[in-house]
């Protein structure tokens, strides 16, 4: 069909070959609101310019966000009308010129609106009685004709005033009955172009509810453990719900109230005066609400109805609180201060607290005021039926007491801040003195001063010894002022820890210690531990301080040696003397590792993980190498075993399933036997959702990156087969290299060790571990005898839980060359041997 059309304008064009033409395809369209349409223009001959103008004439330019024009080669361009609206009709024109040539084509565009119900809800409610306005909002073009139907038959306004169809096509039912209750039909026609459409909705009729009190007033008593029935009855449709107020605050079932299913009865608790009043029974439906109000009527909870709070002064000769109270029998007025209950009369303990009771007032004397009188204190009257208690507050202005520690410590050219807290009423203002100068003066530039509510903080940075000594703060309120003399010591570096003890393993040592008798003023940062064997040179390494620490572990020492150890402290001022030598003497190799500390990273993309380890005790003996597991919890079989070389730090798991939680676990392994194993659990990320290429079709590959796919897979085609030769012909590039470059024999001259599927170092001694993965093939044997678990730097001195791994790894496993975990391995940068370790 192609050739045929290119064969036409072929012809056309050697027939018109001086001259232009135009055409529009399809000649005609016609777009419903919201539609989207294309339209191709073709020019025969020659153009330089093609260009699309809209119904108003104006000329359309490109990249507009409704209209869309392109011109794809020398004779097409396409006009795009996406969404269309009723504003999108119209004759729209391309033009094709090329010089003083002109050519033009014109297409019709119509627009029209299908039926469309923009608000037809399901259910509509209505309050029986109110003047109903059922909604069905429909707009097409042209507009349709609305009709109602109910019960199957159709509504006829003329037979039924109280049914009117109103102009924007909704039904309105005035005076609404519940037996109007039911579904309604709107069905709309445009006749023009014979297309219906209709929408059930649904009317419920809701009956506003009545309600009736079983006892308008209730009467109760304020003893302790009873409790008032308050009852009232509703009806309505749909059911009402009933609710209790009191004092506009809405009731719920709890300690003090108690509510029936349904609402009816509620149950006030342990009655008391303060609920008495009304109470509000509410019933309440979808068609609105109403209240009955019953009373309650309390008898007779004691009831405090005076109490003021007191200012006094310090030293004041007295002041005096007052408390009144109401009830029947007349209660018993007593007061109390945090713990201290005062009685009738003069107080024994302390003769500076008078209480004076007379009827239903009671006073509350305190003489010889003192700071320490401020506070809340409690007024609480009291009868056979209970009681009341009100809070009565004291408030004591003072003078300021200024607190806190009077020295302070530092060395030159470091700041130390000198602390004056005071406790004023009303809060006081605070001044630093020195040599009688106010400070800061303006020969002093290394002093600053941070002032809070409560505190001032001196803070100084001695320049000489002329800036330790006294510093004198004052504090100043309206009461009066206060004065005290702070000192800045000179800090010197901390005396020596004392080694109480040191408790010796193969490789190790845990080295407890008493912190220094004297910390130069300021705290301990580290402490420095120095080992060496007899008449060799120090090992020397640096410990952060903790809080209450009283033990360091040293390492990478060689079993069955004597070393001498010392230590020292280092404070902000400097390093202090070193502690008396001991001496200790490490123990022969126990046996297995401790199990590996494993940690956790999620890495890009959600379903991949990197498992690190960190190494604990070796032992006594080099670790040989690392056996990983890991499984899903909802499957019972583990994955292949991954056997990674003792240099690595990490295992990195790819391809795992989205969003489940795995188990894995590591196993460290010597010459001795393998460890507990180190285990953790995560969980995957939950798979995120792709998101389609929003710009359209295409595979986005241009030629030149499929031929350089081709070259890269024939390259490592290439390189498969020269490693299959090398492996089983010892012949090829590879073996090439191998023996010129390297000195290395073929494959057959491969040691026992690397045939089992153990690490090796090349012959160079480069620090990068040559790795096969692969199933075990045969149990290392557990040599030696247990003994105690080292301790390090970084695991606790008792063992870590953990279940014993079976090795299930048979002889003649297969290799897990298909093993879903990607393995890197990580060498220490720098790995250090002796003449007892073995290497890997």
């Amino acid at each position: 069909m192609l050739q045929i059309r290119d064969l036409i304008w072929g012809l056309l064009f050697i027939g018109c070959a001086a001259s232009i033409q135009v055409q529009i395809i399809p000649t005609q369209g016609e777009i419903s609101v919201g539609e989207s349409k294309f339209f191709l223009c073709e020019v025969v001959g020659d153009a330089k310019d093609i260009d699309w103008y809209a119904p108003s004439g104006e000329k359309i330019l490109p990249n507009r966000p409704d209209i869309f024009v392109s011109r794809t080669d020398e004779t097409t361009s396409s006009l795009t009308i996406y969404h269309a609206n009723v504003d999108s009709a119209g004759i729209y024109k391309c033009v094709a010129k090329n010089g003083n040539k002109e050519a033009q084509a014109t297409v019709q565009v119509k627009i029209f609106q299908k039926i469309t119900f923009e608000s037809a809800p399901s259910p509509q409610e209505f309050n029986e009685g109110d003047d109903a306005d059922i909604v069905c909002d429909v707009v097409s073009s042209p507009p349709p004709a609305i009709f109602w139907k109910h019960k199957g038959a159709k509504i006829e306004p003329l037979k039924d005033v109280r049914f009117r169809i109103m102009s924007n096509g909704h039904l309105q039912i005035r005076g609404i009955k519940k037996t109007d209750e039911g579904m309604y039909n709107c069905e709309a026609r445009v006749m023009a172009r014979g297309e219906i459409d209709f929408r059930m909705m649904k009317v419920i009729v809701n009956v506003l509810p009545t309600i009736r009190a079983r006892q308008a007033d209730v009467n109760a008593t304020a003893d302790i453990g009873s409790s008032a029935l308050l009852a009232c009855d509703a009806d309505g449709f749909p059911e009402p719900t009933v609710t209790w107020a009191h004092n506009n605050v809405v009731l719920e079932t709890g300690d003090k109230y108690s509510l029936n299913e349904d609402g009816s009865e509620l149950v006030i608790k342990d009655v008391k005066k303060v609920d008495e009043g009304d109470y509000t029974c509410i019933a309440k439906n979808k068609a609105g609400e109403k209240t009955e109000e019953v009373s309650l009527n309390v008898f007779v909870q004691p009831k405090i109805t005076y109490w003021k709070n007191q200012t006094a002064s310090e030293f004041d000769e007295e002041v005096t609180l007052t408390c009144e109270a109401s009830g029947d029998p007349t209660p018993v007025i007593s007061w109390s201060f945090g713990n201290r209950v005062f009685t009738e009369g003069e107080q024994s303990l302390d003769r500076n607290v008078v209480v004076r009771s007379h009827a239903r007032v009671s006073s509350l004397t305190l003489k010889n005021v003192q700071f320490t009188y401020a506070g809340q204190y409690l007024c609480t009257a009291s009868n056979s039926i209970g009681q009341d208690t009100k809070p009565i507050y004291l408030e004591v202005r003072y003078a300021p007491k200024i607190l806190g520690e009077v020295t302070a410590y530092t060395w030159e050219g470091n700041p130390a801040n000198i602390t004056c807290e005071v406790e004023a009423h009303p809060g006081a203002s605070l001044v630093w003195f020195r040599d009688g100068l106010q400070l800061p003066s303006a020969n002093t530039t290394n002093m600053r001063i941070y002032n809070t509510p409560t505190i001032s903080y001196l803070e100084i940075t001695p320049d000489s010894q002329n800036d330790f000594g006294s510093y004198n703060c004052t504090a100043t309120n309206v009461m009066g002022s206060e004065s005290k003399e702070f000192l800045l010591i000179p800090a010197d570096v901390p005396s020596s820890p004392q080694i109480q003890q040191v408790e010796p393993f193969s490789s190790t040592a845990v080295v407890e210690f008493e912190e220094p008798d004297s910390m130069g003023g300021v705290p301990i940062i580290k402490y420095i531990v120095e080992w060496r064997l007899l008449g060799e040179e120090w090992t020397g390494r640096e410990f952060e301080a903790e809080d209450d620490m009283a033990s360091i572990t040293i390492m990478g020492l060689k079993p069955e040696s004597t070393y001498e150890v010392k230590m020292s402290a280092i404070n902000g001022k400097g390093k202090g003397e070193s502690s008396l030598l001991t001496v200790f003497k490490t123990e022969p190799v126990p046996g297995e590792p401790t199990a590996p500390k494993l940690e956790v990273k999620a890495q890009k993309g959600g379903n991949s993980f990197k498992v690190n380890w960190i190494k604990q005790d070796d032992g006594g003996s080099p670790i040989m190498h690392y056996l990983i597991r890991y499984k899903a919890k909802h499957v019972s079989e583990w994955k292949p075993e991954i056997r990674i070389p003792q240099g690595s730090e990490y295992v990195l798991l790819n391809g795992l399933e989205w969003n489940t939680e795995y188990d894995v676990y590591v196993v460290a392994e010597n010459q001795q036997g393998k460890s507990k194993p180190g285990t953790l659990s995560f969980k995957t990320a939950v798979q995120p959702t792709t998101i389609p290429d929003a710009t359209g079709g295409g595979s986005g590959l241009g030629t030149g990156a499929i031929v350089g796919i081709l070259i890269v897979v024939f390259f490592l085609l290439l390189v498969g087969v020269d490693v299959t030769c090398y492996f089983l012909n010892k012949c090829g590039l590879l073996m090439c290299i191998a023996v010129n470059f390297c000195g290395k024999a073929g494959p057959g001259a491969k040691t026992k060790d690397l045939e089992e599927g153990k690490a090796a170092f090349t012959k160079d001694e480069s620090k990068e571990p040559i790795v096969e993965v692969r199933t075990e093939e045969e149990n290392t044997p557990n040599q030696g005898g247990g003994g105690p678990t080292e301790p390090n730097e970084t695991t606790p001195l008792t063992e870590p839980d953990g279940k014993t791994v079976k090795d299930d790894n048979a002889k003649g496993e297969t290799e897990t060359k298909n093993a879903t975990a990607e393995v890197k391995t990580v060498p220490n940068e720098a790995p250090q041997t002796n003449g007892n370790e073995s290497k890997a």
